[in-house]
């Protein structure tokens, strides 16, 4: 292989690692998004509850 191979591929390298944080990111705020939803409705099921009896 050729020496100058990781400077030749750095900014593909870049853009693709650019790609892939900004994907992980987004997945972690949808997972956060979900998850207080969820608890939301638990918390909401829960006062239900608590109002009919």
């Amino acid at each position: 292989m050729a020496d100058n191979f990781l400077e030749y591929h750095r900014e593909a390298y870049e853009k693709r690692k650019a790609q892939w944080l900004k994907k992980q990111k987004r997945r972690s705020v949808l997972a956060t998004m979900q998850k207080a939803k969820e608890l939301n409705e638990d918390e909401n099921e829960t006062l239900r509850y608590e109002n009919e009896n």
